[in-house]
């Protein structure tokens, strides 16, 4: 191994607003990092071009390897801050070599230009796919070589200050974590008196700017949303005028001319045809569903206004299957409708809407991850509803049926279940697994409200890991006409909530009833 290293000097570096020109500065301590280049190639000849060619940067160190073997050790001991890897070496192949260094931990973010002389479009993509940072073709432009070296060299540094900035942080934060643990023994009591009433306002705040920012949103949409409405109409009474006079023409003319014959083959006019109407008939389901949920939008804007009547709860579950239809598309999620023959109930439809979107919500979010090792193996044992799930296919299974003059609705997805530590706290107010900015904790505890309070019924949570989650609600088919479901506890209620954290949410909005 020979190591040639070129002298160093400080050069002032222009201003600039580019991303990897940004320094860390004020509370952490500034640290310089020179720029050095590793080049790891067999042919001393390349290192005597490349220092050559890299000798008037002063601000640059030059480190030279020419036995692969030690490439690594030597990495680790002059740390680069930009590695020159020649793909073609004896002993050890340069991307194997490559491979070796993001496998490293203190290589693993250090950027590799690979050298070759060949410019394949196959060994570019073997060498990215293995971690390259770059592709230069020998020799290149010393210009190039040297901005590629300086781009990607302060890209590297500015990591290293980010890392250096992260470790000062750390320590920082362990000292204030330490100082105040101290001081908040003395406020712990205060503190725990406090959440319960902390909890309640914040949900009060939640509810009443939700609902003016649903009020207004709903306002907005209407006018635009009734002219489209006015005018689809017409549009495809047009569209149906226009395609009878086109056969009509077409039957008249029934040869025409050439140019005619290829405009009608390049748009495909036959597929246009029968496209056409069923095009203008799923914009009017898009523009129906948009005063649907517009409709929704202004109930849940006015909460004391909900109201009890008689629907057919099929139609509720199933308009929530709509709304959340794209995300049951994008992670190829099958949906089993195994429905009983109900009778219509009295019952706060939109309410009942949130609950069934929030359920079908979190069922298609523990599927995200992929299918639970039950479902892989096509064990159903243990679910309530007898429906067959399909192996390896993540899957929900609705069931409705009558029991001992109840509603049932039980939703069951195949997912990884979920643990009893979790299960105990389904049902508290803004307690949640999700991600910060994805959940509020508020869904089922909400949901739970609905289902028990205002409609005096049943809400259930039966989970196996590695089997799945079955969510079970009972409803009575005659409610009691005088129950506000406000006020009164339900026995049925499985899990207490606790009285301040029960609010009235009424609505339909996805965002929110799956938070």
């Amino acid at each position: 191994m020979s190591i040639m290293k070129s002298g160093t000097t400080t050069m002032k570096e222009s201003s600039g607003n580019h991303l990897y020109s940004q320094e860390i500065t004020g509370w952490f301590s500034p640290k310089t990092y020179p720029i050095r280049i590793l080049l790891i190639d067999d042919r001393p000849l390349v290192g005597e071009v490349l220092k050559r060619k890299i000798g008037s940067e002063k601000d640059m160190e030059f480190f030279y390897c020419s036995n692969p073997v030690r490439a690594i050790p030597m990495a680790l001991e002059c740390a680069p801050t930009v590695i020159l890897l020649d793909l073609v070496m004896p002993e050890i192949d340069g991307l194997m070599l490559l491979r070796f260094l993001r496998a490293n931990p203190k290589t693993r973010e250090i950027p590799v230009l690979v050298l070759s002389t060949e410019e394949q479009v196959s060994l570019k993509g073997e060498a990215f796919a293995a971690g390259a940072s770059d592709y230069l073709i020998k020799f290149p432009d010393p210009i190039e070589l040297i901005a590629r070296i300086r781009y990607h060299s302060k890209a590297y540094i500015n990591f290293l200050k980010q890392q250096e900035a992260y470790e000062e942080l750390q320590l920082l934060h362990e000292s204030l974590e330490q100082r105040v643990e101290e001081r908040t023994k003395e406020l712990r009591q205060t503190v725990e008196s406090l959440q319960n009433t902390q909890a309640q306002l914040i949900h009060a705040e939640k509810m009443s700017a939700l609902g003016q920012l649903v009020a207004g949103i709903a306002h907005e949409i209407n006018n635009p949303l009734q002219f489209i409405a006015g005018n689809i109409t017409h549009a495809r009474q047009y569209t149906e005028d226009l395609l009878a006079l086109l056969e009509l023409y077409q039957g008249s003319n029934p040869d025409p001319s050439p140019e005619v014959k290829a405009f009608i083959q390049e748009i495909d006019w036959e597929f246009i045809r029968e496209d056409l109407p069923n095009l203008m008939s799923s914009l009017k389901v898009g523009v129906d569903r948009i005063q649907e949920i517009s409709n929704d939008m202004r109930n849940f804007s006015r909460m004391d206004q909900g109201r009890r009547i008689q629907v057919d709860i099929h139609e509720g579950i199933d308009s929530s299957l709509v709304i959340l239809q794209h995300r049951l598309k994008a992670n190829k999620i099958q949906v089993v409708k195994d429905y009983g023959n109900l009778p219509e109930i009295e019952c706060c439809i939109g309410q009942l809407n949130q609950v069934f979107i929030n359920l079908i919500g979190n069922a298609i979010d523990a599927l995200e991850t992929g299918n639970s090792p039950a479902s892989e193996r096509g064990d159903t044992s243990g679910r309530s509803p007898e429906v067959s799930l399909a192996p390896r296919v993540p899957t929900i299974c609705i069931h409705t049926e009558i029991q001992n003059d109840s509603l049932v609705i039980q939703i069951t997805d195949n997912g990884q279940g979920i643990p009893p530590e979790i299960r105990e706290r389904l049902f508290e107010p803004f307690f949640t697994t999700k991600p910060m900015g994805k959940g509020t904790g508020l869904g089922l505890s909400i949901s739970y409200q609905i289902i028990v309070e205002k409609h005096k019924g049943l809400f259930t949570c039966n989970s196996t890991l590695g089997e799945g989650t079955e969510f079970k609600i009972v409803l009575p088919l005659h409610l009691d006409a005088t129950a506000d479901g406000g006020e009164g506890e339900s026995e049925s209620a499985t899990i207490p909530l606790p009285r301040e954290n029960r609010d009235s949410p009424n609505s339909g909005i996805e965002q929110w009833a799956t938070a």
